[in-house]
């Protein structure tokens, strides 16, 4: 029964609250017409933070969860961090960051700690053997669930990733870009 509680935090809090955090950061960037200011290096940063954690959720949505894929997932959001901290360390030179800003980034770095610590709790056994080295289970490394998450949840969380997270910071690096070779 907690397992099930765990996932559907994960699938229905989490997640949602997550993309919810993202597009409302790039309203934020938005307001502050980042294009004009800290511009396509910004922008090029919130696209290089977007695939190192869009990468290990998706794949971890869609695979077996193995140590190595764990591992992965871990090493990830540490890499997520350092990037996000160089993303603000560059854009309060260019700027301003308002509190509301601040705020979502909170958001945007706790909830994928969140995620990862409910990947850890339900896959504790996975994360623990991983202490012995032990990164591969005998299985393949690559493999689809075997109780896979219906499609009919992955489709509209896709979908709310593509028409709230990608799309959006596409058209924020589409501004920065014709602003600099205007």
């Amino acid at each position: 029964m907690e397992k099930i509680a765990l996932i559907n935090i994960l699938l229905y809090f989490i997640f949602p609250l997550w993309i919810i955090a993202g597009f409302s950061d790039w309203l934020c960037h938005r307001h502050t017409h980042l294009e004009k200011n800290s511009g396509m290096k910004e922008s090029l940063i919130h696209s290089l933070m977007l695939l190192e954690i869009g990468i290990p959720v998706s794949v971890g949505l869609i695979l077996e969860i193995s140590p190595l894929l764990l591992f992965f997932m871990i090493f990830m959001f540490f890499i997520h961090e350092i990037t996000a901290i160089w993303d603000v360390s560059y854009a309060i030179k260019y700027r301003y960051i308002s509190p509301i800003e601040q705020h979502i980034h909170s958001f945007l770095e706790l909830l994928p700690l969140c995620a990862l610590l409910i990947v850890l709790a339900l896959h504790w056994e996975i994360f623990i053997a991983m202490f012995s080295g032990n990164l591969i289970d005998g299985k393949p490394i690559l493999r689809l669930k075997e109780n896979p998450i219906p499609a009919s949840y992955l489709l509209p969380l896709f979908t709310g990733i593509i028409f709230l997270l990608i799309l959006p910071f596409i058209e924020e690096l589409w501004r920065s870009v014709r602003l600099k070779y205007k």
